[in-house]
């Protein structure tokens, strides 16, 4: 009987999803959703055996949603294609899900930059150190957003996993940027829809707290470069967002 269902959402993953699914031989069953796969990561899922899902979703959400339908097993592990499951942590998740107890489960994440682990300085804008990841079907759903969507999940929470999934975020600092390059502009998007919209100005204040943030209270200061420039994007991020999101209403007044 299927137990546990381990969920990949790819975009041209190419390059990662193999080691991905090769540390998620645990679970009882992987579904694989392609989102607009121009590249090779079909293939390597077919190789793989696994439950294929294709399809063309423009918001996270749906997908993700799409994956959780297909799957066969009332327990989910949600993983991204940059993620890795260590056994330690795979023993960790089978013990939780054996307990059958609750409900959803977090799992502590090990950011990566340039294949080291960047503890400290972290804001969920740019990635969370923390996922609800492991979860009951039907307990968590997703936001709107286009980029990190809001989570809701409900029933009984369990303890956070003590062992963290392997994330590699960057390659190197220019991966953190374009990242954050990335994040931004899917971000602007939403922010084009909303409602309210924030001032410049307060964005401005708010970027010298949200830096101090980063680097004293969360410890980017012990990480080097990565943990400076981590804190200036972190900083940055609801003011360029909001700059990029009145050109785009810019260009739209003006077509």
């Amino acid at each position: 009987m299927t137990k546990l269902s381990a969920l990949i959402v790819a975009h041209n993953e190419e390059a990662r999803i193999g080691k991905c699914l090769a540390a998620l031989s645990f679970a009882d069953e992987i579904v694989v959703v392609l989102d607009r796969c121009t590249d090779g990561s079909k293939a390597i899922a077919e190789k793989a055996g696994v439950k294929i899902v294709v399809g063309a979703w423009p918001l996270e959400g749906p997908r993700r949603e799409a994956g959780v339908e297909a799957a066969a097993g009332p327990w989910i592990l949600e993983v991204d294609a940059d993620e890795i499951i260590p056994p330690a942590l795979a023993r960790e998740i089978e013990n939780a899900v054996s307990a059958d107890a609750t409900d959803f489960h977090f799992i502590p994440m090990h950011n990566r930059v340039g294949g080291n682990w960047v503890k400290g300085g972290w804001m969920a804008a740019l990635a969370p150190d923390l996922k609800g990841s492991l979860f009951r079907k039907d307990h968590k759903t997703w936001g709107p957003q286009r980029v990190h969507p809001g989570t809701d999940f409900t029933g009984r929470r369990g303890h956070d996993m003590v062992l963290g999934i392997e994330h590699d975020y960057a390659d190197d600092l220019s991966g953190l940027i374009k990242r954050f390059n990335r994040n931004t502009s899917l971000n602007a998007e939403d922010l084009v829809e909303a409602p309210a919209k924030m001032q410049t100005g307060t964005l401005v204040r708010k970027a010298f707290s949200r830096f101090w943030k980063c680097y004293v209270a969360r410890g980017g200061r012990k990480e080097g470069a990565a943990g400076f420039v981590i804190a200036i994007l972190c900083a940055l991020y609801p003011l360029v967002s909001h700059l990029k999101a009145e050109e785009i209403r810019s260009r739209a007044e003006t077509s």
